[in-house]
Parts: structure tokens; C-alpha cells; sequence
């Protein structure tokens, strides 16, 4: 009786460990200067191993999430940071730190956002420029779990700084550094999909969203731009790529720098792909379903009170 009820316990262990989906997040500065990446967790989600942190032309750093996680990861870019890590960004400012803990980007940034699926659900993600645009950013995911079959990159390869209309533009000393979305410069309810524009039928492409989408037509230029903008997938890793084809950093004899690559908190073996290399060309498809509508709010974390309820099952059968 007592090894049927390890065997069956040992079972309940393996199925909850086979079905808790984490992932890796493999995020490569491929701009020819430094940007400080920032990430945010939703409502019910755990904060990453790091929320903020310094990564060089050509670097590399993964960060390792845990199952159900949901949340955001964008680049802030001109930053001055003391010893005590204060200090100002040109673009995507999180509270004036460097570590952002729990604060968002300062618009306009470009986003990635993700919700990890608990147990056989897939992740939906995303690349997001409706509060504006910073820097170009594309997203692939690598590694697919079981039957999840191809996975689509997405994001926006585009330099929307360049063709950003003067009404739009955020000036710094290099020039444009960043585009405003529309809702951020006018504040006009038919701009930010508020008041009686805050449903689909009401709140429509206007000419500054046309513009984005145009430059980036797989991601979201509105809050209502679902249906070519938000994809699935159930992958190991997310290669998050900031200037993708930007040549990035270089020797002074012109080659290409290779990537040095620092692990944060990860406990999942490397994906197959080497973090500074180039990305094949996007495939895309249209998503079967609707965007989640979880995306970068409360997701149900299942991987802290299933263990609890592991430990209880265990105390019962060895009592």
C-alpha cells in the first residue's frame, strides 16, 4: 500500500512538473550604443530576477521568468545613472532608477508583452509601439514546446523615428530619439480609445496610428489593433532583439563584435541559437484567437500553490 502511494505521489510530481511552462527571455542589444533595458511584471505576477540593468552594444543577457508570468520588456535608451543607480533616460524613463521595481516605461516606448500559459495554455505576445516608439525591437520566439508547432516572429524592424511627423517628435541632442503616439500629444478621447471612443466600433485607425502600421504592420499601433497584431506560441525562449539590423558593435578593423552573454537567474538549458545571430526572416500569420485580455495585467500563477498543495499530499501519505 505505501509504494502505490509514492508511486502515485511520485506521478502527481512528474505530471505537475510536465505541464508548469516557463520561459527564458534572451534579450541582445544590437544598437551601435548602450541601452538599459527595464522590465515589468503584471498585477499577480512576480517581478524578474532584475527589473533594470545596463547592456552594451553586441551584449547579451537572459533572464528566466517562471510559469503564468505575465508583463512587459522594453529598452530605455540616453540614461545617466549616480553610484546609487538615480538618474534620468532620454526615452522609457521607469521612475528615474535603474532598476525600475513595479514602474512602467515613460511613454513613448516600444513594448514587448507576453503572458506566459499555465499548464498546456499557450503564451500570447505581442509588440506594441500604441504608446509610442523608442527604439526598433523584433521579438522570436525559439525552442518550441511539444506540439505548438511553428512560432511567428513579430515586433518592428523600422526606424519610425526618421519619418515621425514634427507633431509627434521627441527632440534630444542626437536628433529625434523618440515618436509619440497621437493619444500622448493630443490627449484627445478618439486618440487614446477612451470615453465614448473606448470600444472597437467607435475607435478606428486614425492617420497617426496608419502611419505606424504602415512602418510595423505586425504590431499594435491602437488599442484596438488585435487582429494582426498578437500571436501564440508555447516556446523554451523569447529572443528579444533591439536594433535587428543595426551592424551593432564592432572591432576597429570593422568586424563584428560576438555578443558576450550574462545568465540572470535562468535555470533552463540554452536554447539552440547563439543570441547575437541573425534572425531569419519573419513568418507571419494571422492569430486564431482574440488577444488575451490578461495581457500585462493579473495572470493565475499556479506554480506556488500547487507546490504548497505537493507538500500537503506528501505530509498525508507519510503521517
Amino acid at each position: 500500500m505505501l509504494n502505490t502511494n509514492i508511486t502515485s505521489c511520485l506521478l502527481f510530481i512528474c505530471f505537475f512538473f510536465s505541464t508548469s511552462h516557463s520561459s527564458t527571455f534572451t534579450i541582445t542589444n544590437n544598437c551601435p550604443y548602450t541601452i538599459w533595458p527595464g522590465t515589468l511584471a503584471g498585477s499577480g505576477t512576480p517581478q524578474l530576477p532584475t527589473t533594470g540593468f545596463e547592456l552594451l552594444s553586441g551584449a547579451s543577457v537572459r533572464i528566466a521568468s517562471v510559469p503564468g508570468w505575465s508583463g512587459r520588456i522594453w529598452a530605455r535608451t540616453g540614461c545617466k545613472f549616480d553610484q546609487s543607480g538615480t538618474g534620468p533616460c532620454q526615452t522609457g524613463d521607469c521612475g528615474g532608477r535603474l532598476q525600475c521595481d513595479g514602474n512602467g516605461a515613460t511613454p513613448p516606448a516600444s513594448l514587448f508583452e507576453i503572458t506566459i500559459g499555465a499548464g498546456n495554455e499557450k503564451d500570447f505576445y505581442d509588440v506594441s509601439i500604441v504608446d509610442g516608439y523608442n527604439l526598433p525591437i523584433v521579438v522570436q520566439p525559439r525552442g518550441v514546446y511539444g506540439s505548438a508547432g511553428t512560432c511567428n516572429a513579430t515586433g518592428c524592424a523600422s526606424d519610425i523615428n526618421m519619418g515621425c511627423p514634427k507633431e509627434l517628435q521627441v527632440v534630444g541632442g542626437d536628433g529625434v530619439v523618440a515618436c509619440k503616439s497621437a493619444c500622448e500629444a493630443f490627449g484627445l478621447d478618439q486618440y487614446c480609445c477612451s470615453g465614448q471612443f473606448a470600444n472597437p466600433t467607435t475607435c478606428t485607425p486614425s492617420f497617426y496610428s496608419s502611419i505606424f502600421k504602415r512602418a510595423c504592420p505586425r504590431a499594435y499601433s491602437y488599442a484596438f489593433d488585435d487582429g494582426t497584431s498578437t500571436f501564440t506560441c508555447k516556446a523554451y525562449d523569447y529572443a528579444i532583439i533591439f536594433c535587428p539590423t543595426s551592424n551593432g558593435a564592432k572591432r576597429s578593423d570593422g568586424s563584428q563584435l560576438p555578443p558576450p552573454s550574462i545568465e540572470v537567474g535562468s535555470q533552463l538549458a540554452p536554447p539552440s541559437f547563439e543570441a547575437g545571430s541573425e534572425l531569419a526572416p519573419p513568418s507571419f500569420e494571422e492569430p486564431n484567437s482574440k488577444r488575451a485580455a490578461e495581457m500585462v495585467s493579473s495572470s493565475n500563477i499556479l506554480f506556488r500553490p500547487l507546490r504548497i498543495s505537493i507538500l500537503f499530499v506528501l505530509a498525508f501519505l507519510f503521517v
